[in-house]
């Protein structure tokens, strides 16, 4: 079943792999594990613009972190079979022809077995998650099951307190350059997938330390 059936409303069947990745949360995360032994999976997306409706992805990148160690062989790179290209997207993360792409099928099995249940992490996380659900969708993906954490708020709420209304934020303070700069992280590989996401998972190692000092110490403290 394909994106015209999608578009009619029909029901989608989930293929194995969808299956296989929602099984995986049958046991939740205890309020009380440590950070240190906590699992993230930090990533991003490149994408032909910025409306998950018409936009597609075309690359995605993600690394692994286990408290505060990050081994740099986890992470991955792939790039999508896309639809089309925008000229203002290409400006940006200049990917007009990718060496090797992956089916979308492919991608979708990989990187749910990638993701597992490991807890989702990502700069503004919201955009990424849209795009990647809708891409699962043909495939009866409907979203993820993940705890998410978006270091955009993460830091926020260390640098100006949990009661901190975030609506009131200067945008230009809170974009990953600006916060990495902050956090003496030099922006390099910056606007491809890869490496946005390894920017990121520096970011989450800093703020998880800073997390520590004050109080923060477990998944309960850290999601809520």
């Amino acid at each position: 079943m394909g994106w015209l059936d999608f578009i009619l409303g029909k029901k989608t069947p989930k293929s194995s792999f969808v299956e296989a990745y929602e099984s995986g949360f049958e046991k939740k995360i205890s309020d009380v594990r440590p950070i240190s032994e906590l699992l993230f999976v930090v990533l991003d997306t490149e994408t032909t613009g910025f409306n998950p409706k018409n936009d597609h992805i075309i690359s995605f990148g993600a690394i692994k972190l286990k408290g505060f160690s990050m081994p740099v062989a986890s992470g991955i790179e792939r790039y999508l079979d896309t639809p089309v290209q925008n000229r203002e997207s290409v400006k940006v993360h200049e990917i007009l022809y990718p060496i090797e792409t992956s089916p979308l099928k492919d991608f979708g099995k990989d990187m749910l077995n990638y993701i597992g249940s490991d807890i989702i992490v990502g700069h503004h996380i919201g955009f990424d998650l849209a795009m990647l659900e809708k891409t699962l969708q043909p495939f009866g993906f409907k979203k993820f099951l993940n705890p998410v954490i978006d270091t955009k708020y993460l830091a926020m709420r260390l640098e100006k307190g949990p009661h901190f209304d975030q609506s009131t934020a200067i945008k230009e303070e809170y974009a990953l350059d600006a916060v990495c700069t902050r956090y003496g992280i030099e922006l390099d590989d910056r606007h491809t997938a890869a490496g946005d996401a390894f920017l990121t998972a520096q970011l989450l190692m800093k703020l998880l330390k800073i997390a520590a000092t004050k109080g923060i110490k477990d998944f309960g403290g850290l999601i809520r």
